[in-house]
């Protein structure tokens, strides 16, 4: 907890989400004044804890209207950008989220009199990509720098941490289902990078410690297959499931048929991105731009998870340290 603020204000979009709260505590450590930007206010209570007593302040903005993204910047020092989202749903489309809502914010910031932000995109943005996530994500990313060039991009793999959508999911799936699905045979790759993490690299983006007009990867220490992930999570929480090896094609049209549910477990665009690798360049680790070449020693997933996967174990978290 930070003993004193700075007097500097960071807008944060998406600061009561996953990856944002985490950024919203970080930045707080460092005395910044936060300003969290998201749709819902009343659902961002969660936030105050993480700060002084007024140092963290929730404000209404949706990305869809410019109005109310001017509104959330007007009078910030930095501005970060931490929106994304893992399916479509209404309005909140990928076009509208992850394309036109970036560009909307850097607009902003360049009319606020800012000369950058920091931007959380992905790994695997590709404006090629046939995978709406990837595709919008890239498109994203480039609404930022043809806006304000000076821009920092960071592209993290697959984030792990107690709130987050991938080990948490599977845990829970596997407290009910006899088997986990294997799609794709479970070979795709991934390179788990802790939230803390993350919000680190975020917060020092804020600071000005890094280099402006760069994209940066963030991975963790370890390269994990699919199959490999859902191991290592059943090893944790105490339970032998089978692994269901689900072809692509089939997997495709399942996540189809489940993607018009209003919490999709699976969608056809989720299944098209596990085509694709998820880890950091060779480019990005020869010029230093990953968690080591900033300075941050990135958590493995054996620290991490069995401090927030033990309530998943049979007889729940406390499971975890018994003796006998």
């Amino acid at each position: 907890m930070a003993t004193a603020l700075n007097g500097k204000l960071v807008t944060v979009f998406g600061g009561s989400g996953f990856v944002g709260r985490h950024v919203v505590q970080a930045l707080a450590k460092r005395g910044y004044r936060v300003r969290a930007a998201v749709r819902r206010p009343d659902l961002a209570a969660h936030l105050q804890p993480l700060g002084v007593p007024g140092q963290i302040m929730a404000v209404q903005a949706n990305l869809r209207y410019r109005w109310s993204v001017e509104r959330a910047v007007e009078g910030a020092d930095a501005v970060v950008n931490c929106v994304g989202i893992l399916f479509a749903s209404g309005k909140q489309s990928f076009e509208a989220v992850q394309t036109f809502g970036p560009r909307a914010i850097a607009e902003a910031a360049r009319g606020a009199g800012l000369s950058a932000v920091t931007h959380v995109s992905a790994i695997g943005a590709d404006p090629e990509s046939p995978a709406s996530y990837a595709r919008t994500k890239a498109e994203g990313e480039a609404g930022i720098l043809d806006t304000l060039p000076d821009s920092v991009i960071l592209r993290p793999s697959i984030v792990f941490g107690p709130e987050d959508d991938f080990f948490n999911k599977f845990a829970g799936m596997a407290r009910l289902a006899p088997a986990l699905p294997l799609i794709g045979g479970g070979t795709t790759q991934f390179q788990p990078v802790y939230v803390c993490d993350v919000a680190e690299a975020v917060a020092l983006s804020v600071d000005g410690a890094l280099s402006r007009g760069t994209v940066y990867e963030l991975g963790g220490p370890e390269i994990r297959t699919f199959k490999q992930c859902l191991e290592l999570m059943l090893e944790i929480t105490g339970r032998r499931r089978l692994l269901a090896l689900i072809p692509f094609p089939v997997a495709s049209v399942m996540g189809k048929i489940m993607q018009v549910l209003p919490v999709p477990p699976l969608t056809a665009d989720q299944v098209e991105l596990l085509k694709t690798d998820n880890v950091v360049s060779k480019a990005a680790i020869d010029e230093k731009r990953t968690l080591e070449g900033i300075g941050v020693e990135p958590a493995t997933l054996a620290a991490i998870l069995p401090t927030y996967l033990g309530r998943f174990s049979e007889h729940g978290q406390y499971d975890t340290y018994r003796t006998d």
